[in-house]
């Protein structure tokens, strides 16, 4: 049994919050019935994202909605407050909060206190001093960047499908995607392989016409899958007719103008960034000890490193890899780990409740699947290779098994079903980023968006 009354705070939604959560309230359901514990998950969406399935939703293959778990489905047992932590200082347990309410209140930020915390904020797109990023550059970490990219590329179709001027034409047919881990080639897989199908429906656009060119700082894409299926990925986008430019940085984008660092230039109405993330800046805004990249230091049982009743996972931890035989390793920031770290966090908060021994995290790297388009793939899965039809299928059946909840399983594998019988979708709905425009421009005002106000250009 809990000694005594237990108030858990953990602080976001993702991998990490959500499996945490779902893991206490499994654990502790006898101790939340007699009121001896209270979960409390802060948020700043009322979801989860699955990640690894935001390629696939951008593409049309999977429906937006059922990449997202709603949590409050979910976590029933839980208090979820939408809303953001701005701050804690865990001396005197207490966590800034802001919420939806609080500009219509006018009160300020709440303080919720708390006897446990764990932190799981996730991380952020790793940005850098580049004129015009701000201005043009589009991020791939959110449903709704997801859907926005899809809708932007088949606007950008249908901008060079009406235009006589070559120069919007060329431009709104080149597609720049900065960054060689698993979002660009998967993002850029997925999305060259649904405007290639889309093209067959535009009388004087061809996939030929379009140029898509992947952007990588170092001399190789995807590491996960090592060396030999990264070089056959290359191999494999080139036949393709895709641009992979290794050893190449992007050095500006002002202007609508991709400048690398090779000495080419690409007018360009779509570049998108996926090179690399930090971790949520709100981690500077606690008194809890960071490592030099900003991550939290943590121990390998997922506490905080020198801190009581305080816990960590995911992007945002540095958790060392027991496993590793170099010391000093640490865990790779990805869902294979977070989702188990998660599991192990739970658990070892309910031990820290009941008086019981931690358990230590530890597993083993088992390999990395990437998918490159409809049945095109990558794999390196215990030190066994696979590509082209068989790793897209393990793609898929391994991130089938992972996505959280037998409703979406059962929802993702029948649109996966379905998709197979009929035509892909290619409907672009990217009024419903503005749904109140219309109405206001027949209520007689100035619609608060138009195509010269979208630095991506979509109308």
């Amino acid at each position: 049994m809990v000694k005594e009354r237990a108030r858990i705070l953990v602080v976001g939604g993702g991998y990490v919050g959500m499996y945490t959560a779902l893991r206490l309230q499994r654990k502790l359901k006898a101790e939340l019935r007699r009121d001896e514990v209270d979960i409390t998950v802060v948020t700043p969406d009322p979801y989860m994202t699955y990640q690894p399935f935001l390629p696939e939703a951008a593409a049309g293959s999977i429906s937006p909605r059922h990449v997202v778990v709603p949590l409050r489905r979910v976590l029933d047992r839980c208090h979820v407050v939408i809303g953001e932590v701005t701050s804690i200082e865990h001396a005197k347990r207490t966590a800034e909060v802001t919420t939806l309410a609080t500009a219509e209140e006018r009160k300020g930020a709440t303080f919720l206190e708390y006897d446990e915390l764990v932190l799981a904020p996730g991380s952020i797109a790793r940005t850098l001093p580049i004129p015009g990023l701000a201005e043009h550059g589009i991020g791939f970490k959110t449903v709704e960047e997801a859907i926005g990219l899809r809708n932007h590329v088949i606007e950008q179709m249908d901008i060079a499908s009406s235009t006589r001027d070559p120069a919007i034409r060329d431009a709104a047919l080149t597609f720049v995607f900065v960054g060689g881990g698993y979002a660009g080639v998967e993002a850029l897989g997925e999305l060259e392989d649904m405007a290639r199908y889309a093209a067959r429906y535009y009388h004087n656009v061809q996939p030929e016409d379009m140029k898509w060119i992947l952007v990588e700082a170092t001399d190789r894409i995807l590491p996960e899958v090592g060396p030999e299926m990264g070089r056959y990925t290359v191999t494999e986008l080139r036949r393709r007719n895709i641009q992979v430019l290794l050893n190449t940085r992007l050095e500006s984008c002002a202007d609508r103008i991709a400048v690398l660092s090779d000495g080419q230039r690409f007018p360009a109405r779509t570049l998108v960034w996926t090179a690399g993330v930090k971790p949520h800046p709100m981690l500077a805004a606690t008194d809890l000890p960071l490592t030099p990249r900003g991550r939290l230091k943590c121990t390998a049982e997922l506490t905080i490193d020198g801190v009581d009743h305080a816990w960590a996972a995911g992007d945002a931890a540095a958790v060392p890899d027991v496993t590793a035989a170099e010391p000093g390793t640490e865990t790779a920031p990805n869902a294979q780990h977070a989702v188990r770290q998660a599991r192990v966090l739970g658990d070892n908060i309910v031990h820290a409740l009941r008086g019981e021994p931690l358990d230590t995290y530890a597993h083993a790297y088992v390999g990395s699947v990437a998918s490159l388009g409809l049945h095109k793939g990558v794999a390196q899965v215990y030190g066994r290779k696979l590509k082209g039809y068989p790793a897209w299928f393990m793609h898929r059946v391994y991130h089938l098994s992972r996505v959280p909840t037998f409703n979406r399983k059962a929802r993702v594998l029948a649109e996966w079903i379905l998709s197979g019988l009929f035509k892909r979708e290619i409907v672009s709905l990217g009024s419903l980023e503005h749904p109140r425009a219309e109405f206001e421009l027949a209520a007689g005002g100035k619609p608060p968006h138009g195509p010269s106000d979208d630095p991506n250009g979509s109308s």
